[in-house]
Protein backbone atom coordinates (compact mmCIF):
# COMPACT_ATOMS: atom_id res chain seq x y z
CA UNK A 1 0.00 0.00 0.00
CA UNK A 2 0.97 3.41 -0.73
CA UNK A 3 2.22 6.04 2.03
CA UNK A 4 -0.34 8.59 3.40
CA UNK A 5 0.76 11.33 0.47
CA UNK A 6 -0.74 8.70 -2.25
CA UNK A 7 2.23 9.07 -4.52
CA UNK A 8 1.22 7.45 -7.64
CA UNK A 9 4.57 7.16 -9.16
CA UNK A 10 8.23 7.14 -7.63
CA UNK A 11 9.37 10.42 -6.07
CA UNK A 12 6.71 12.28 -7.92
CA UNK A 13 8.15 11.20 -11.78
CA UNK A 14 5.04 10.33 -13.76
CA UNK A 15 5.31 7.66 -16.41
CA UNK A 16 6.73 9.02 -19.74
CA UNK A 17 4.17 9.43 -22.67
CA UNK A 18 4.61 8.41 -26.13
CA UNK A 19 3.87 12.01 -27.80
CA UNK A 20 5.28 11.18 -30.97
CA UNK A 21 2.16 10.87 -33.36
CA UNK A 22 0.12 11.71 -30.37
CA UNK A 23 -0.85 7.64 -30.16
CA UNK A 24 -1.93 7.69 -33.63
CA UNK A 25 -0.89 4.07 -35.45
CA UNK A 26 0.59 5.69 -38.99
CA UNK A 27 0.88 3.83 -42.02
CA UNK A 28 4.92 3.58 -42.71
CA UNK A 29 4.34 6.01 -45.67
CA UNK A 30 2.28 8.40 -43.69
CA UNK A 31 5.20 8.18 -40.88
CA UNK A 32 8.05 8.77 -43.23
CA UNK A 33 6.38 11.36 -44.96
CA UNK A 34 5.54 12.90 -41.82
CA UNK A 35 9.25 12.82 -40.78
CA UNK A 36 10.32 14.35 -44.05
CA UNK A 37 7.84 17.45 -43.46
CA UNK A 38 9.82 17.85 -39.73
CA UNK A 39 13.15 17.11 -40.80
CA UNK A 40 12.68 19.77 -43.52
CA UNK A 41 10.80 22.40 -41.33
CA UNK A 42 13.30 22.44 -38.63
CA UNK A 43 16.41 22.92 -41.04
CA UNK A 44 14.09 26.08 -42.92
CA UNK A 45 13.54 27.39 -39.55
CA UNK A 46 17.29 27.29 -38.25
CA UNK A 47 18.22 28.55 -41.84
CA UNK A 48 15.44 31.57 -42.23
CA UNK A 49 13.29 31.86 -39.06
CA UNK A 50 10.10 30.28 -38.19
CA UNK A 51 8.47 33.78 -39.31
CA UNK A 52 9.91 34.01 -42.44
CA UNK A 53 9.57 30.55 -44.18
CA UNK A 54 5.38 29.50 -45.75
CA UNK A 55 3.97 26.57 -46.16
CA UNK A 56 4.69 26.51 -49.52
CA UNK A 57 8.34 26.69 -49.31
CA UNK A 58 8.12 23.35 -46.88
CA UNK A 59 6.21 21.63 -48.94
CA UNK A 60 8.36 21.97 -52.16
CA UNK A 61 11.38 21.55 -50.66
CA UNK A 62 10.64 18.39 -49.04
CA UNK A 63 9.18 17.07 -52.71
CA UNK A 64 5.33 17.09 -51.64
CA UNK A 65 2.19 18.35 -53.06
CA UNK A 66 1.00 21.35 -50.96
CA UNK A 67 -2.62 19.61 -50.57
CA UNK A 68 -0.65 16.79 -49.02
CA UNK A 69 0.79 18.95 -46.16
CA UNK A 70 -2.29 21.12 -45.47
CA UNK A 71 -3.74 17.69 -44.86
CA UNK A 72 -1.08 16.74 -42.45
CA UNK A 73 -0.81 20.39 -40.71
CA UNK A 74 -3.65 22.73 -41.14
CA UNK A 75 -1.13 25.68 -40.62
CA UNK A 76 2.41 26.23 -39.54
CA UNK A 77 1.09 26.41 -35.76
CA UNK A 78 0.29 22.83 -35.98
CA UNK A 79 3.61 21.84 -37.68
CA UNK A 80 5.27 23.95 -34.45
CA UNK A 81 3.45 21.77 -32.44
CA UNK A 82 4.63 18.78 -33.83
CA UNK A 83 8.14 19.92 -33.39
CA UNK A 84 7.55 20.56 -30.48
CA UNK A 85 6.33 17.08 -29.12
CA UNK A 86 9.62 15.68 -30.65
CA UNK A 87 11.67 17.84 -28.18
CA UNK A 88 9.14 17.53 -25.03
CA UNK A 89 10.17 13.77 -25.24
CA UNK A 90 13.64 14.59 -24.95
CA UNK A 91 12.55 16.99 -21.91
CA UNK A 92 10.98 14.24 -19.74
CA UNK A 93 14.05 12.03 -20.05
CA UNK A 94 15.97 15.18 -18.84
CA UNK A 95 14.00 15.41 -16.00
CA UNK A 96 14.24 11.60 -15.13
CA UNK A 97 17.73 12.07 -15.18
CA UNK A 98 17.12 14.99 -12.54
CA UNK A 99 14.66 13.01 -10.34
CA UNK A 100 17.46 10.35 -9.49
CA UNK A 101 19.54 12.99 -7.85
CA UNK A 102 19.07 12.78 -4.21
CA UNK A 103 17.04 16.40 -3.75
CA UNK A 104 14.09 16.99 -0.92
CA UNK A 105 10.31 17.95 -3.00
CA UNK A 106 10.86 21.60 -3.03
CA UNK A 107 14.45 20.97 -4.43
CA UNK A 108 13.13 19.12 -7.32
CA UNK A 109 10.47 21.53 -7.93
CA UNK A 110 12.66 24.81 -8.24
CA UNK A 111 14.98 22.64 -10.88
CA UNK A 112 11.37 21.58 -12.61
CA UNK A 113 10.21 25.48 -13.20
CA UNK A 114 13.89 26.12 -14.36
CA UNK A 115 13.61 23.48 -16.76
CA UNK A 116 9.96 25.01 -17.85
CA UNK A 117 11.58 28.55 -18.41
CA UNK A 118 14.39 27.29 -20.64
CA UNK A 119 12.21 24.90 -22.52
CA UNK A 120 9.82 27.42 -23.32
CA UNK A 121 13.05 30.11 -24.64
CA UNK A 122 14.58 27.05 -27.06
CA UNK A 123 11.31 27.25 -28.55
CA UNK A 124 10.71 30.52 -28.38
CA UNK A 125 10.75 31.28 -32.18
CA UNK A 126 7.65 28.25 -32.74
CA UNK A 127 5.91 30.25 -30.29
CA UNK A 128 4.78 33.10 -32.82
CA UNK A 129 2.93 30.43 -34.96
CA UNK A 130 0.96 28.37 -32.33
CA UNK A 131 -0.01 31.47 -30.71
CA UNK A 132 -1.92 33.16 -34.42
CA UNK A 133 -3.32 29.93 -34.69
CA UNK A 134 -5.01 29.51 -31.25
CA UNK A 135 -6.44 33.65 -31.44
CA UNK A 136 -7.72 32.70 -35.12
CA UNK A 137 -8.85 29.54 -33.74
CA UNK A 138 -10.39 31.37 -30.42
CA UNK A 139 -12.48 33.59 -33.07
CA UNK A 140 -13.47 30.88 -35.26
CA UNK A 141 -14.48 28.53 -33.01
CA UNK A 142 -17.73 26.53 -33.99
CA UNK A 143 -18.72 23.03 -35.47
CA UNK A 144 -16.19 22.96 -37.87
CA UNK A 145 -13.49 22.92 -34.92
CA UNK A 146 -15.36 21.11 -32.63
CA UNK A 147 -12.42 18.09 -32.95
CA UNK A 148 -9.87 20.89 -31.98
CA UNK A 149 -7.76 19.08 -28.70
CA UNK A 150 -7.87 22.10 -25.91
CA UNK A 151 -4.33 22.48 -24.79
CA UNK A 152 -5.22 20.56 -21.56
CA UNK A 153 -5.88 17.68 -23.02
CA UNK A 154 -2.53 17.47 -24.45
CA UNK A 155 -0.04 14.44 -23.39
CA UNK A 156 2.45 16.69 -22.56
CA UNK A 157 0.06 18.92 -20.64
CA UNK A 158 -1.46 16.13 -18.67
CA UNK A 159 1.89 14.57 -17.94
CA UNK A 160 3.15 18.12 -16.60
CA UNK A 161 0.48 18.25 -14.46
CA UNK A 162 0.71 14.89 -13.13
CA UNK A 163 4.16 15.87 -12.30
CA UNK A 164 3.76 19.08 -10.32
CA UNK A 165 0.65 17.46 -8.76
CA UNK A 166 2.95 15.32 -7.27
CA UNK A 167 5.87 17.31 -6.18
CA UNK A 168 3.19 19.77 -4.80
CA UNK A 169 1.50 16.60 -3.04
CA UNK A 170 4.40 15.68 -1.32
CA UNK A 171 6.31 19.07 -0.69
CA UNK A 172 3.19 19.17 1.83
CA UNK A 173 2.90 15.58 3.15
CA UNK A 174 6.61 16.30 4.49
CA UNK A 175 5.90 20.05 5.65
CA UNK A 176 7.64 21.69 3.37
CA UNK A 177 4.93 23.74 2.41
CA UNK A 178 2.01 24.73 3.84
CA UNK A 179 -1.56 22.98 3.11
CA UNK A 180 -3.06 24.30 -0.21
CA UNK A 181 -5.40 23.44 -2.78
CA UNK A 182 -2.81 21.48 -5.13
CA UNK A 183 -4.72 21.45 -8.03
CA UNK A 184 -5.87 25.04 -8.51
CA UNK A 185 -2.12 25.65 -7.75
CA UNK A 186 -0.99 23.59 -10.28
CA UNK A 187 -3.40 24.65 -13.44
CA UNK A 188 -2.31 28.54 -12.38
CA UNK A 189 1.50 26.97 -12.27
CA UNK A 190 1.03 25.87 -16.08
CA UNK A 191 -1.05 29.12 -17.26
CA UNK A 192 2.27 30.67 -16.89
CA UNK A 193 3.49 28.25 -19.41
CA UNK A 194 0.79 28.34 -21.84
CA UNK A 195 2.08 29.93 -25.09
CA UNK A 196 -0.25 32.70 -25.20
CA UNK A 197 0.45 34.25 -21.62
CA UNK A 198 4.16 33.54 -22.25
CA UNK A 199 4.71 35.26 -25.05
CA UNK A 200 2.46 37.82 -23.94
CA UNK A 201 4.56 38.29 -21.19
CA UNK A 202 7.88 38.41 -22.69
CA UNK A 203 6.68 40.66 -25.35
CA UNK A 204 3.96 42.42 -24.50
CA UNK A 205 5.39 43.06 -20.40
CA UNK A 206 9.27 43.22 -21.59
CA UNK A 207 9.55 40.28 -18.69
CA UNK A 208 12.83 38.50 -19.00
CA UNK A 209 12.82 34.46 -18.23
CA UNK A 210 14.72 35.15 -15.05
CA UNK A 211 12.18 37.29 -14.18
CA UNK A 212 9.13 35.33 -14.83
CA UNK A 213 11.28 32.45 -12.97
CA UNK A 214 11.90 34.56 -9.80
CA UNK A 215 7.99 35.23 -10.03
CA UNK A 216 7.52 31.49 -10.10
CA UNK A 217 9.75 31.19 -7.19
CA UNK A 218 8.53 34.01 -5.33
CA UNK A 219 4.76 32.76 -5.54
CA UNK A 220 4.58 29.00 -5.15
CA UNK A 221 7.74 28.07 -3.91
CA UNK A 222 8.87 31.05 -0.76
CA UNK A 223 5.22 32.56 -0.63
CA UNK A 224 4.41 28.45 -0.01
CA UNK A 225 7.47 27.60 2.68
CA UNK A 226 5.79 26.69 6.42
CA UNK A 227 8.03 27.95 9.07
CA UNK A 228 9.71 24.67 9.53
CA UNK A 229 11.46 24.64 6.13
CA UNK A 230 12.64 28.19 6.65
CA UNK A 231 14.43 27.12 9.67
CA UNK A 232 15.26 23.77 8.01
CA UNK A 233 16.64 25.69 5.28
CA UNK A 234 18.70 27.98 7.58
CA UNK A 235 20.29 25.68 10.04
CA UNK A 236 17.80 26.39 12.76
CA UNK A 237 15.90 24.70 15.10
CA UNK A 238 12.09 24.53 14.29
CA UNK A 239 10.03 24.78 17.25
CA UNK A 240 6.02 25.08 16.69
CA UNK A 241 5.39 26.09 20.32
Amino acid sequence: MEGPHQFPWHRGMPEQLALRGRGRHERRDAAEHRQRILEVASRLFAEYGVEAVSMHQIAMTAGIGQGTLYRRYAHKGALCVDLMHERHEQFMEEIATLFKKNATALERLDSVLAHCIALLEEQWAMLGPIVTANMRDAMCDGPDHSHRVPVQREPFYLWLYELFTGLLTEAVAKGELAPLDISFTTDAILATFHPMFYRFQRQERGFTPERILQGLRHIYIDGLKTPRTYGLLSGETYNAN
